[in-house]
């Protein structure tokens, strides 16, 4: 049976500043591919600091410092560098402000988000609330708040949250990268046949997209049916 759509798989991290970054490139590379309807991008849960202790007296800037045993003034250099690279790409950064803060419940939320086919903007909503907004992306509240913006039942989400629901789904996607070899993230998969490591540029993106969804189409020609318009009877619109 033929794929109904291409599957790009992206293993992630809230925390990762480069994976915002390597979001937005390859959505520049997507939005050039003519059929892109026919993609699907499915996220995968990643977490750089499973044991991460959520610290909301503690931003980014000093976390660093203290995981990598360098000066505050070192740390915030290299977040600074990462800041200009966001902006390049029209993200705010403000690592100032980041709250350090575990990640099982951000992936818990994006797993609930993808059974409604919200999963995409579930995952911008966390990067922007992490990285731009300063908010606690551990927190219950927070993520009921970012549901609500995408339209997700608070209710059914809360019972979710108060749960360990889709905890499992979770250790499955860091098993599934282990046994792939995923070293770190981003990490795209197209199509399972290609895959970009790292927040590359937009072209990288575009040569390998271009090319894993040409050899889809080849693969599913019957969704590539050139189509002569004339008049018909739809059910919406009856027979005009």
């Amino acid at each position: 049976m033929n794929q109904k759509k291409m599957h790009v798989e992206i293993w992630s991290d809230v925390m990762c500043p480069f994976c915002y970054i390597g979001k937005r490139r390859f959505e520049k590379a997507l939005d050039q591919i003519s059929g892109k309807e026919n993609i699907e991008i499915i996220w995968k849960s990643y977490q750089l600091a499973p044991d991460l202790k959520t610290d909301s007296s503690k931003n980014i800037n000093q976390y660093l410092s203290e995981h990598k045993g360098i000066s505050l003034e070192h740390a915030q250099q290299m977040n600074d560098q990462v800041t200009r690279m966001a902006a390049g790409e029209g993200l705010v950064y403000n690592f100032d402000k980041a709250i350090v803060a575990n990640s099982m419940n951000a992936h818990r939320f994006s797993h609930f988000a993808k059974q409604y086919s919200k999963q995409n903007d579930a995952e911008e909503l966390l990067f922007r609330a992490y990285f731009t907004d300063g908010k606690n992306t551990d927190d219950q509240n927070t993520l009921i708040e970012l549901g609500n913006e995408i339209g997700l039942d608070p209710v059914k989400l809360k019972s979710v949250l108060e749960s360990q629901q889709y905890a499992d789904e979770v250790r499955a996607d860091i098993l599934e990268a282990q046994q792939i070899g995923v070293r770190g993230v981003p990490f795209f998969v197209f199509d399972r046949k290609y895959a970009i490591s790292g927040a590359q540029e937009s072209q990288a993106f575009s040569q390998v997209l271009e090319k894993s969804f040409a050899e889809w189409k080849e693969q599913n020609p019957a969704l590539n049916m050139k189509t002569s318009e004339g008049q018909v009877c739809t059910q919406d619109e009856g027979c005009n």
